[in-house]
């Protein structure tokens, strides 16, 4: 695997009529609700972009099976790299991680690790995820859990907020948050060039007291830390630009962010419902058709593509399961522009420059 792998970082590829990206990022073929036809049409849209160069995991046949629908596949830079197994969204992920060695997800993630890729993109089981990043990549210093940090739209044009985490670590302890804080705090200001972003913390109220043992116990270590740290804040908040990062465990994120998606589809329909109901209406929607669409695209998840898996040596990119094609293109885009902005690299200096050691664990160290 290590020559094959060492071929592929080597490799020059320049397909007839198309400028050869200099970033390759590697996709998990076999990891969304419709693999492998989402992630094929994905990295088709992103390679015909000049977003990256794409290798496709997974089991050859079938990834090779829907390529063959598209034709100008073959005058791309995307090549297929064989798995042979793969993890599916109901495998624990311990237990996934130690047993399947060859899934797409791992040999992925080996890739980043090897130099053949400069990135991964996967609308795979998350937890799996994530505990397979963490053994193949390994953590950065004192990061003890990588968390996944989602851009939120905000009602104040040209802003949006960080929510992290929002879903890699279900349980957390105080010292997870505060370095959430660090970590989502360096990624605001990294790619909204925001040099002094608001921090708060997600609680059911804005005084200092109200919370649980956990919020309460972050709050401390989140005021001493030499952040923006403007105290608690509320689910209202999320949307009204009053903070930049939004610190929270992986359940509370990702209810939040769960519920978020399903009053963005509840707000379409119903508007869509609306505008259509009469002709008078209907007229209306006709006139007022670009910009129901700046609105649809302004909320539509899959523009984001994918949110970072932050805190590792290495970039991942986590899909939603139910990602269509333009959520894998933009994830691709996303996982190329993560490499060049040397984030990871602003992580671990920020955080030795913080002190901030690891909460419960060594660090774990990159292995197969």
């Amino acid at each position: 695997m290590g020559d094959k792998l060492e071929s592929l970082a080597r490799a020059a590829f320049a397909p007839n009529g198309f400028e050869t990206p200099r970033t390759t990022i590697a996709v998990d073929a076999m990891g969304s609700d419709r693999a492998p036809r989402p992630e094929v049409e994905g990295a088709i849209q992103a390679a015909r972009y000049g977003n990256a160069r794409v290798l496709l995991v997974g089991r050859t046949e079938v990834i090779e099976t829907e390529l063959a629908n598209h034709p100008i596949a073959a005058e791309l830079p995307i090549e297929i790299v064989h798995a042979s197994e793969v993890i599916s969204m109901h495998e624990k992920a311990a237990h996934a991680v130690r047993a399947k060695r060859d899934s797409s997800m791992h040999v992925g993630l080996r890739l980043v690790r090897e130099g053949a890729a400069q990135g991964f993109v996967t609308a795979g089981n998350t937890g799996a995820a994530m505990a397979t990043a963490k053994r193949v990549l390994g953590a950065l210093p004192g990061v003890d859990r990588p968390a996944l940090a989602a851009v939120f739209p905000t009602t104040i044009p040209g802003k949006a907020a960080i929510m992290i985490d929002v879903g890699a670590n279900v349980d957390c302890k105080p010292q997870n948050l505060e370095q959430f804080a660090i970590m989502g705090e360096i990624y605001s200001r990294s790619i909204f060039q925001n040099q002094r972003p608001r921090v708060g913390l997600l609680s059911i109220g804005e005084e200092e007291s109200k919370g649980n043992d956990l919020t309460r116990q972050a709050y401390e270590l989140l005021r001493g830390l030499p952040l923006n740290f403007v105290g608690n804040v509320e689910g209202r908040d999320v949307y009204n630009g009053k903070v930049d990062v939004i610190v929270c465990d992986g359940f509370v994120g990702n209810v939040a962010l769960k519920i978020s998606e399903g009053i963005v589809e509840t707000i379409r329909y119903m508007l869509k419902e609306s505008l259509e109901a009469t002709l008078t209406r209907q007229v209306g929607f006709l006139l007022s058709r670009r910009a129901y669409a700046d609105f649809k695209k302004r909320l539509d998840y899959t523009e984001y593509g994918g949110v970072p898996l932050l805190g590792i040596k290495g970039v991942a990119i986590v899909s939603h399961a139910s990602s269509n094609a333009n959520a894998i293109k933009n994830a691709i885009r996303v996982a190329a522009e993560f490499s060049r902005s040397g984030i990871n690299e602003k992580i671990a200096q920020e955080l030795t420059k913080q002190n901030v050691v690891a909460a419960a664990a060594p660090v774990l160290k990159a292995t197969d």
